[in-house]
């Protein structure tokens, strides 16, 4: 194995390990199966929108609408399912509304080649704002009992949850090593005038990427919607960060064309256990955003030096 090619997971996954031995010195509680069992629960659907935004970015594309395309998913999974519609069939048109929603910002970018940023952007206020308009602000309340946790208890449904999580985690990780499509990806990502000179349409790519990446999103909302009696209006908010952040500290370049599933696994432990973890050494969790924000910052600039260092060795021949 090449450790310098994993060397930015390499260099998550030990600052996870020692973010884990200070909080078990300082607070061994937090070790406790309750805390833990929470956090594996609570970023299980992080980690689906982190697997979506890892394809997105190793396009060197960006999507920051997820926040506000999860609360919209999120709203309608409780007015479908106060309709007594069965839970298979909310596994399948809860992901569906959320791969047309990518599908609107699959069109814009893939198709008209406008900027990710600007196009996310837009939807992030749109989607946002459309649905505060319709609710009104107003939580979805009144949901059926057989929804939370898919009526199998909060044991089993917790269980559901990690486990549709794990195997998405799984079937991503394989499809992105092992076949056409996903070499196609970092293809794209690395050049895309390269990629279609070698036969691949980047435009179909960007287009699939998106409409997965809101496929993700509405699957994260509808496994997160059952673990409470309501759904707020304004779920969601700041998902964008967080996925971002997970991606690019798992060593995901932001800059397109590198980069692993598994990395970005170690990404959603870490960013996933700051919060709590600061709470259990006794410092404002308030500090999470901003340590996401500096995170996001660090891993641009670790892209460019290193984008920069390697033109460098390549123009002295090395």
């Amino acid at each position: 194995m090449n450790f310098n090619q994993y060397k930015r997971e390499i260099s998550a996954a030990i600052a996870f390990a020692i973010l884990l031995i200070v909080v078990g010195i300082v607070s061994p509680s937090f070790f406790a199966v309750g805390n833990l069992s929470d956090l594996i629960v609570n970023n299980a659907p992080v980690l689906l929108i982190a697997i979506g935004m890892t394809l997105v970015i190793l396009l060197g594309e960006i999507d920051i609408s997820v926040g506000s395309q999860f609360a919209v998913a999120s709203v309608l999974a409780g007015m479908l399912a106060k309709t007594d519609l069965p839970i298979p069939l909310l596994f399948v048109l809860v992901p569906s509304i959320g791969m047309l929603m990518g599908a609107l910002n699959g069109v814009l970018i893939g198709w008209f080649k406008l900027p990710s940023i600007i196009v996310t952007l837009a939807m992030l206020v749109a989607w946002r704002d459309g649905l505060r308009w319709a609710t009104e602000g107003a939580w979805v309340q009144g949901l059926p009992a057989n929804f939370q946790w898919f009526g199998l208890g909060q044991t089993g449904g917790q269980v559901l949850i990690v486990a549709v999580s794990l195997t998405i985690f799984a079937v991503f990780a394989w499809v992105l090593r092992h076949l056409n499509v996903g070499r196609a990806i970092y293809a794209v990502g690395s050049d895309a005038e390269a990629a279609r000179l070698a036969g691949i349409e980047p435009k179909k790519i960007v287009f699939g990427v998106f409409v997965l990446m809101g496929g993700l999103v509405g699957l994260a909302a509808l496994l997160n919607a059952v673990r409470f009696n309501e759904i707020p209006s304004n779920s969601g908010i700041g998902f964008e960060l967080k996925a971002v952040a997970a991606v690019v500290v798992g060593g995901v370049a932001i800059t397109g064309g590198r980069g692993t599933l598994i990395g970005t696994l170690i990404g959603v432990a870490l960013l996933g256990t700051i919060g709590t973890a600061l709470t259990y050494l006794g410092i404002n969790p308030f500090w999470e955003k901003a340590i996401q924000g500096v995170i996001i910052l660090a891993a641009l600039v670790s892209d460019v030096v290193l984008q920069k260092f390697g033109k460098k060795k390549e123009f002295a021949g090395e």
